[in-house]
């Protein structure tokens, strides 16, 4: 009990705390991944370091290694030696496998001269870090990592190279023994320093930082442990996790729960406005437009099928449904498609849509969902009314974008309930792209938690709630008891 009361402070302290418990728990449950990091250990060999100090120097490099993913894909691991001079012992690209990298670590001896700490951080950031030293490009996924060992005063100045280190990218931990400078540890350290310095009284007692650097590199798997709330599948990410769903069903906006309507397969067809009024500068525009919409979507042979008409006096379709599967072809077929120029039948278009455009013959599919996406700049010069209504009548999942002197009443006659998340207007041709952004094609029934068929359906909502509930709770509990064995 006294151990979960402590559990529950470290939730009320916040966020950081919460982290550092669930490493601690996720290594005592082996549960523990260590996230991809390019790592160099920098060791300090000076003469002030003894034979026997500088194997346990190789000792505390061999048991955090241990405890590392190591692989190209994963952590790779390098080790610069210095005292008066640098010796690249072990690059960054030299050992794939964790057995060969601990070999090499325990061949390597001591340099025993003087204490050029500001060299060794230099010899680091141009040489070890490198690409040519088998380094990966700058990314957010993968951490620049140096620790540097020492155990005197530098001889060289170390502050503004360390400064030029860390501004390049590469963190640094600064682990100090005996007569050290404690001063230099601090100049050389990344924020915040009490997280990046440490100091024992002599090499015999280094080895205790161990579990220190294994619990900061360390990831837990919350899919394993169970801090997720994913409805049907947790997909471990290094540091986190991403839902998805089983098949038949897919991931709502929440990115947690699960619905077996699916917005992948739907008939999609663009109603363009060619007409004169738009000018061929912004009918790129337009084509631009369609290809950001077409990008969100997920085309495929049994996903979503997208169709192209083009419409001014008269109605031209440039491509029905289901004749290109793939979003480069269809952003290929829209780059391609002429600018017909004269007048702006809108009503003639959408009567195209109901008779012809979502029909078996042109490639509409039965049973699925049908999207129309309306773009026009300007008055429709003929009346729109009927087949707007009767469009929606069908089914038809209905969006209205308008330019310039589109006329917004026209929009929202034509735009599907409801209307505030099927109608969009720009006054300029330029910022179609928000737009493109803004405008999600939803399918599916919106869902009214609220309300409920039935008293079963209610009843069962209820229950997959408490199943979740419960399989965190089980979770917590094997995190916590790994824990109170690790202490025992």
């Amino acid at each position: 009990m006294a151990l979960l009361a402590f559990v529950m402070l470290l939730c009320i302290v916040g966020t950081q705390a919460t982290v550092d418990f669930r490493n601690a728990a996720a290594m005592a449950a082996g549960l523990c991944n260590t996230k991809p990091i390019d790592l160099v250990f920098i060791i300090d060999s000076s003469r002030s370091v003894r034979p026997s100090e500088f194997e346990q120097v190789k000792v505390f490099l061999t048991k955090v290694i241990e405890g590392l993913n190591v692989g190209p894909d994963a952590t790779r691991v390098g080790v610069v030696n210095y005292a008066s001079r640098v010796k690249n012992e072990v690059s960054l690209k030299s050992h794939k496998t964790k057995a060969g990298l601990i070999k090499a670590v325990s061949k390597i001896e001591p340099l025993s001269s003087g204490t050029m700490t500001g060299l060794a951080i230099q010899f680091a950031m141009n040489v070890a870090f490198s690409e040519g030293e088998g380094a990966r490009t700058k990314s957010p996924d993968i951490s620049k990592v140096a620790i540097i060992v020492t155990d005197g005063r530098p001889q060289d100045n170390v502050r503004d190279i360390a400064a030029r280190a860390r501004e390049s990218g590469i963190e640094i931990f600064a682990i100090g023994v005996g007569r050290v400078d404690m001063n230099t540890l601090k100049q050389m350290a990344s924020e915040p320093l009490e997280e990046h310095t440490d100091y024992v009284e002599s090499y015999s007692l280094i080895e205790k930082l161990t579990k220190k650097f294994q619990e900061a590199f360390c990831v837990s798997d919350l899919c394993a442990t169970g801090d997720h709330d994913c409805e049907q599948i947790c997909i471990s990410v290094p540091g986190s996790f991403k839902c998805a769903c089983r098949e038949g069903h897919t991931l709502k906006a929440d990115g947690r729960t699960c619905s077996a309507c699916s917005d992948a397969t739907t008939d999609v067809v663009f109603l363009i406005d060619g007409s004169k009024s738009v000018r061929p500068e912004n009918f790129e525009l337009v084509k631009k437009f369609i290809n950001q919409i077409i990008d969100k979507l997920d085309v495929s042979d049994r996903g979503t099928h997208v169709g192209l008409v083009q419409y001014s006096s008269a109605v031209k379709q440039e491509f029905p449904l289901g004749r290109y599967t793939t979003k480069k072809d269809l952003k290929e077929a829209v780059k391609k498609m002429d600018y017909m120029e004269r007048g702006t039948m809108t009503g003639q278009a959408l009567r195209f849509l109901l008779d012809n455009s979502f029909t078996p013959g042109q490639g509409a599919r039965p049973g699925v969902a049908k999207v129309g996406i309306v773009f026009t700049d300007g008055r429709s010069q003929d009346y729109i009314g009927d087949a707007a209504r009767k469009a929606k009548e069908n089914g038809f999942n209905m969006y209205a974008v308008g330019v310039g002197n589109a006329v917004e009443d026209e929009l929202k006659e034509i735009a599907s309930e409801p209307v505030g998340d099927h109608y969009f207007y720009t006054a300029d041709f330029k910022t179609m792209n928000q737009i493109a952004k803004k405008l999600q094609i939803n399918t599916c029934p919106v869902e009214d938690p609220c309300e409920c068929d039935s008293i079963t359906k209610f009843q069962k909502k209820v229950e997959e709630a408490l199943q979740a509930l419960t399989k965190k709770l089980e979770g917590v509990t094997k995190r916590i008891t790994a824990l109170e064995n690790k202490i025992v």
